[in-house]
Parts: C-alpha cells; sequence; structure tokens
C-alpha cells in the first residue's frame, strides 16, 4: 500500500544503529576525541586517515589528553596527516611529557640530545642536561630503549652535569590537568 504525503512528511526517517549510536557519543570529550584519531590512524586502506587522526588528536590533545598530546608529536615528527614539523612535534611532546607521558619524555630526551650534537660547548652541555632529565624519568617508567639512552648519555657528561640532571629530576612534578585529559 502505498503512503499518503501527510504520512511520508510525519514519519521519521528510520535511523540506523550506528547513526543512533554517534547521536549518542559527546564528540567536545577528550577521550572520544582520541578514539576517534585512533580509529582513523589505525584503520587500514581507504579508512586510514591520518589528516583526519591528527585532527582528532588535535581536539583532545588542546583538552590536556597526554596520549593524544604524544600521537601528535609522532605525527609532527613524521609528517603523517599534518606537515613535518620538528618544532611542533617538540611542543607536543613536551606538552604530554609534562603531564607525565614516558614515550613523551623518551622523545623529548632523544630531541634535546640530538641538538646537544651541534650546539656550542654551553647550550650542548645544557641540552644534554635535559635530556638526561627526560631519558631518567622515562626509564624510571621502563620506557624501551630509556635506560640504555640514559646510560649511554651518562658516560658523556661530567659529575656536575649528572648531578645537574638529577636535581632536575628530583624537582619534576607532573603537571595536573583541569578536565578530562590523561
Amino acid at each position: 500500500m502505498e503512503e499518503s504525503s501527510h504520512q511520508k512528511m510525519s514519519l521519521p526517517p528510520p535511523v540506523s544503529e550506528p547513526e543512533m549510536v554517534s547521536a549518542k557519543t559527546d564528540y567536545a570529550d577528550a577521550e572520544v576525541q582520541f578514539g576517534m584519531g585512533l580509529k582513523f590512524a589505525a584503520d587500514t586502506g581507504a579508512a586510514q586517515d591520518y589528516r583526519q587522526a591528527a585532527e582528532w588528536y588535535h581536539k583532545a590533545a588542546e583538552q590536556n589528553h597526554s596520549l593524544a598530546q604524544f600521537n601528535l608529536g609522532v605525527m609532527y615528527a613524521q609528517g603523517q596527516g599534518v606537515a613535518r614539523d620538528a618544532a611542533q612535534s617538540a611542543i607536543w611532546f613536551g606538552k604530554a611529557a609534562h603531564l607525565g607521558d614516558a614515550g613523551a619524555q623518551y622523545h623529548l630526551g632523544d630531541s634535546y640530545h640530538r641538538a646537544s650534537v651541534v650546539q656550542t660547548s654551553t647550550e650542548a652541555t645544557e641540552s644534554r642536561i635535559e635530556a638526561y632529565k627526560w631519558y631518567r624519568l622515562a626509564a624510571a617508567q621502563d620506557y624501551r630503549n630509556s635506560v640504555m639512552a640514559w646510560s649511554n648519555l651518562t658516560l658523556t657528561m661530567t659529575r656536575a652535569d649528572v648531578a645537574a640532571g638529577d636535581r632536575r629530576v628530583a624537582d619534576f612534578r607532573v603537571t595536573r590537568t583541569q578536565g578530562g585529559g590523561q
């Protein structure tokens, strides 16, 4: 039987289950935004979209989601979905590292260590001390390769530099977030 025009206008269109689920999802929530970024980054084939992943990670990262900040740092470092940008990568790794993310601490240590190789003596010393701090903080969380990186770096430092690094580690406090960050 054919529906009248009145029936067609008064009945809502059928809604599929995925549409009902997404209608209930709070896309302003940092965890949901991180999950969307993860979905776009981890999908295979045509569904994988690093640009979309970076956009979702950025939204979550702005809400102090440390894993989103870390992933965004990786994406900037590798040029996935965004233009390769070492400065942006360091910013996002730095934010995540201050929130206590061991992976970000390790990568930040790597950045400082690489910088120490090309800098003048005074700048290089400062960068090595910072690298030491970040490697050691990552090592305290058993992050892969961080103990070896920290140990190898220590061999290139003076006792005074190691002592300065130890003081920075002792003074480090995880930044507390407001809201729903990781």
